[in-house]
């Protein structure tokens, strides 16, 4: 059984992944921005699972070169991962005039491009070891255009299309790709997104109930492990993803009822 690395790991999905893999014996690489919180999930990591190896690495994922040297690093202690979860990303929402060119370049610094960075310092690696699984944690706003979400949906969208072509690519490799859309999930990152989602888009995006990172990191397992290129939990995200073009007239037109009685709130 080889390691598990783990990007945004100290926390949310990132978290709940590390720490159901850890119980069934995999070593482990943490990834993230906060030292102090990568080292209080360390602890919990090792307190559940006391005879695994847990190796942090304090980086931003948006830095091409940092992120890359801590992977090598990782590789030379760990060995090339099993399993690669490229759980890191932000949510900020806010109506397009409102929001920077920086803000838009970092959402895709970040969940696109920190993810890119990610697949590529590792997949020859893991190719040498004999394969193994990738994770990426993608959104319900790859699927459809939402009001709100103008720097978000793009990274999302993004990510949606590398997944489909990393599942296709690397499976020559003996490396499966997966990618989860997960509906509103109790996680730091929804707080922080609540803080600036306009009231359009709160309506707009409710409705799929408030899922559980742990659940979230099973199903994202479970279709890694199966050899999935997608998993949508819930009805929402498994109509959008099997029904996401057919319907995107009416969810237009659902938006647009929603924002008319909302407007910029």
């Amino acid at each position: 059984m080889r390691a598990a690395f783990i990007t945004g790991g100290s926390s949310g999905i990132g978290f709940a992944a590390a720490m159901q893999l850890a119980v069934k014996g995999h070593d482990l690489a943490l990834f993230a921005r906060d030292a102090s919180r990568l080292l209080a999930a360390r602890d919990a990591l090792l307190q559940a699972a006391p005879n695994i190896n847990v190796e942090t690495y304090a980086v931003d994922v948006a830095n091409e070169v940092a992120l890359t040297e801590a992977l090598s690093d990782a590789v030379l202690e760990l060995g090339a991962p099993e399993m690669a979860i490229a759980s890191a990303g932000i949510a900020q929402p806010g109506l397009f005039h409102a929001q920077s060119a920086d803000l838009h370049r970092r959402h895709m610094d970040v969940n696109y491009f920190g993810t890119l960075t990610f697949v590529q310092a590792l997949s020859k690696p893991m190719q040498d070891a004999g394969g193994g699984h990738i994770g990426l944690i993608s959104s319900g706003a790859a699927f459809f255009g939402i009001y709100g979400y103008g720097a978000y949906a793009p990274s999302k969208f993004a990510l949606r299309g590398l997944a489909e072509i990393l599942h296709l690519e690397l499976a020559a490799a003996n490396i499966t790709t997966t990618v989860i859309y997960p509906p509103d999930t109790d996680t730091p990152q929804l707080t922080e997104e609540k803080r600036t989602k306009p009231m359009a888009t709160q309506k707009i995006t409710e409705g799929g109930g408030l899922w559980q990172p742990e659940d979230i990191a099973a199903r994202l397992i479970a279709g890694m492990k199966a050899g999935h290129a997608a998993v949508a939990p819930g009805f929402q995200m498994a109509a959008l993803n099997r029904l996401g073009s057919l319907i995107a007239p009416l969810l237009r037109w659902h938006q647009k009822r929603i924002i008319s009685q909302h407007g910029n709130q």
